[in-house]
C-alpha cells in the first residue's frame, strides 16, 4: 500500500484544509483522476492520482482543517499488487525517508512541487530528500542532487533549486530574520494580559492560514526591506473624461475600464521608461524584469490578494478591464492558481473607492516598488497663477532601496504622472 500525503500546492503553503474527496473507499483511480479539493491560505486547488488503485482507505475527514503538509490523507493498493504494510509519513525531525513515494500531487498549478518524495541517493550513499520533478529535472540536465541546497520544506530540494542551479549556482537556503540583523528590537508577547488588556474582555478569533501567511510576509518585508516613500499629486480631469468616452465605446461589448485599469496601464509604461524601477533585489544580484507584470492588491474575506496582470505593458485598457476583473472576481472565490498570483514586478494597491487620501503600502518582496492610489477629490490647485477647481489623485511609491533609490524612484513617477494626467499618451 501507498500513502496519499497532504501536498505542498505553493512554497509557503504548511496546512490545509481537505475540502472535499471525489473518492471513496473501494474506489479504483488511475493517473490524472481528481481525488480530492484542497484549500489553502490562497485558493481551492484540485489533486489528482498519479498512481493507479484501489482507495483502500481515508485517513482524513473531508472538512478537516489545519491538515499538516506531508500527512497522509488516503491510502491506494497499486492495482494488481500484493498489499504490504503501508509507509509512515516522513518525520521532518528524521534523517529516516518514507519507504514508499506519494501517490498524489496536485497538477493544478504548473509550478506547484509534489508534497513528498521518496528521497534521491549521493554518490556517497548519503539520502538525498527531493520532490520527484526535481529529481527529472536535475537528470535532464546532468546535475548531481547531492551538490544542491534544499529550500522546500524541511530542506527538500524542489523545482526551482534545480532550475537556480542550471543558472549558474545552487539557491542558498534562506537565513530567518533576527532582531540582531535587522535592527529591530521585538518583545514577545505571551498574552494580551501582558499588555494590560485584561482576560475575558475580548472575543479572540483564531488565525487562519491566510492570515498567518500575510503576518508572515509583511512582518518580513517590514524588518528586511529598506524602504521609503515617494508622493506625488496627479490632476486626474483628462482622465476622466477619458474614461468616459472610451466607456460609452465598449458598452455594446459589456466592457467597463476602472481609474485603477488606467493606473495598471501607465505604472507598466513606465516601467519600461524607467526599466531600473522594475527591477528586484536577489542575494545573487539585481534582476532586471523583460516584461512589466503588474499585481494588483484584491482585498477578500479574511486577507489581501494580489493577482498579477502578466506583460501588461502589451495589452490595452479594455483588455486589462477584463482581464483585472476575472482575476478579482476569482481571487473572492478563492479559484486563482498560485503561478497567477505568485511573482510579479510591480504591485498597485487602490483604496480610493474607500475614500482614502493617501497611504503608503508594505513592499511586496521580491518586487522592488509598490504603489498606493488614493481618491480622486476636488481640490484648489494654482494654475497659471490663478486658484482654480481640479480633480486631484495622491499617489505614493514605497520603493527597496536596495533596488529602487531615490533618483530612478523619482524619474519612474516622472513617468507616470504625465501617462495619467494625459491618458491620450499611453493610447498611442
Amino acid at each position: 500500500m501507498t500513502d496519499i500525503l497532504m501536498p505542498a500546492l505553493s512554497p509557503t503553503m504548511e496546512e490545509g484544509v481537505l475540502a472535499k474527496w471525489h473518492v471513496k473507499v473501494g474506489d479504483t483511480v488511475k493517473a490524472g483522476d481528481v481525488i480530492a479539493e484542497i484549500e489553502t491560505d490562497k485558493a481551492t486547488m484540485e489533486v489528482e492520482a498519479v498512481d493507479e488503485g484501489e482507495i483502500t482507505e481515508i485517513l482524513v475527514a473531508e472538512g478537516s482543517e489545519n491538515v499538516k503538509v506531508n500527512t497522509p490523507i488516503a491510502r491506494l493498493a497499486a492495482e494488481g499488487g500484493a498489499a504490504a504494510p503501508a509507509p509512515k509519513a516522513a518525520e521532518p525531525a528524521k534523517a529516516e525517508a518514507p519507504k514508499a513515494a506519494p501517490a498524489a500531487v496536485s497538477t493544478a498549478p504548473a509550478n506547484a512541487e509534489p508534497a513528498a518524495a521518496a528521497p534521491a541517493f549521493a554518490k556517497s550513499g548519503e539520502r538525498v530528500f527531493s520532490s520527484p520533478l526535481a529529481r527529472r529535472l536535475a537528470k535532464e540536465a546532468g546535475l548531481d542532487l547531492s551538490t544542491l541546497k534544499g529550500t522546500g520544506p524541511h530542506g527538500r530540494i524542489v523545482k526551482a533549486d534545480v532550475e537556480a542551479a542550471g543558472r549558474g549556482g545552487a539557491r542558498p537556503a534562506a537565513a530567518p530574520a533576527t532582531a540582531a540583523a535587522s535592527g529591530i528590537e521585538i518583545r514577545k508577547v505571551q498574552s494580551l494580559a501582558d499588555m494590560g488588556i485584561p482576560d475575558g474582555s475580548y472575543d479572540l478569533i483564531p488565525l487562519d492560514g491566510m492570515r498567518k501567511a500575510i503576518v508572515r510576509r509583511m512582518v518580513g518585508s517590514i524588518q528586511n526591506v529598506p524602504h521609503f516613500p515617494l508622493t506625488i499629486d496627479c490632476e486626474i480631469d483628462a482622465l476622466l473624461a477619458a474614461r468616459a468616452r472610451i466607456n460609452a465605446l465598449l458598452e455594446p461589448k459589456g466592457i467597463k475600464v476602472s481609474v485603477n485599469d488606467f493606473v495598471i496601464k501607465a505604472s507598466a509604461l513606465a516601467l519600461k521608461a524607467v526599466p531600473e524601477a522594475n527591477a528586484s533585489y536577489s542575494p545573487e544580484g539585481i534582476a532586471m524584469h523583460h516584461h512589466a507584470d503588474v499585481a494588483m492588491a484584491v482585498a477578500i474575506d479574511g486577507g489581501l490578494i494580489t493577482p498579477i496582470i502578466f506583460k501588461a505593458e502589451t495589452k490595452s485598457l479594455s483588455q486589462i478591464a477584463v482581464e483585472s476583473k476575472d482575476l478579482a472576481k476569482r481571487a473572492r472565490d478563492k479559484k486563482l492558481k498560485p503561478e497567477e498570483f505568485q511573482g510579479g514586478t510591480f504591485s498597485v494597491s487602490n483604496l480610493g473607492m474607500f475614500g482614502i487620501k493617501a497611504f503608503a503600502s508594505i513592499i511586496n518582496e521580491p518586487q522592488g516598488a509598490i504603489m498606493s492610489v488614493g481618491a480622486g477629490e476636488q481640490r484648489p490647485v494654482v494654475r497659471d497663477g490663478q486658484l482654480v477647481v481640479a480633480t486631484v489623485m495622491t499617489v505614493t511609491l514605497t520603493c527597496d532601496h536596495r533596488v529602487v533609490d531615490g533618483a530612478i524612484g523619482a524619474r519612474f513617477l516622472q513617468a507616470f504622472k504625465p501617462l495619467i494626467e494625459d491618458p491620450v499618451a499611453m493610447l498611442a
